[in-house]
């Protein structure tokens, strides 16, 4: 059963998020991938976000470009953990996304990472940080990613 959602506000945003997917594969944590738009279907991302939790989703990765309201749209119909990714999709090479998403009012929080790749592997990493309080599994694998980085240049 999956843990973490990963959503997108386009097919086309696919290949940026990646390195999200390689970085949850790499540490066993099972995911799953949608793309919804918060603005070409909001009713979709409304129910998206109110049933995630009865899923079993823990953790929801929303990455989006330009305006960027899928991850504060999400979080607003889930009381679940919600990373946001901004993407570089714009004329404004992502910082129009990095804004909307890093501006979310007080009260429904959206964790917000970098723009881009650096970005999407980020929320997967936070995202095992977040479940390795409660599953072992997740919390070893991420343990042994993290020892493994002492030492190195990266």
């Amino acid at each position: 059963m999956p843990l973490v959602a990963i959503v997108m506000g386009s097919k086309s945003d696919a290949e940026l998020m990646r390195p999200a997917l390689e970085v949850l594969n790499k540490l066993g944590i099972d995911y799953e991938v949608s793309v919804i738009s918060a603005h070409r279907n909001p009713e979709k991302a409304r129910q998206f976000g109110l049933a995630a939790q009865g899923r079993g989703i823990e953790v929801i990765i929303a990455a989006a470009g330009g305006a960027a309201h899928l991850p504060g749209v999400l979080a607003s119909w889930t009381t679940l953990p919600v990373i946001g990714v901004p993407l570089a999709t714009s004329e404004l090479e992502g910082i129009d996304a990095l804004y909307s998403i890093v501006q979310m009012p007080a009260g429904i929080p959206v964790a917000c990472m970098a723009i881009g790749t650096a970005g999407a592997k980020n929320a997967a990493y936070l995202a095992a940080e977040i479940l390795s309080l409660k599953h072992d599994k997740v919390r070893k694998a991420y343990e042994k990613y993290r020892s493994a980085l002492q030492g190195s240049d990266r």
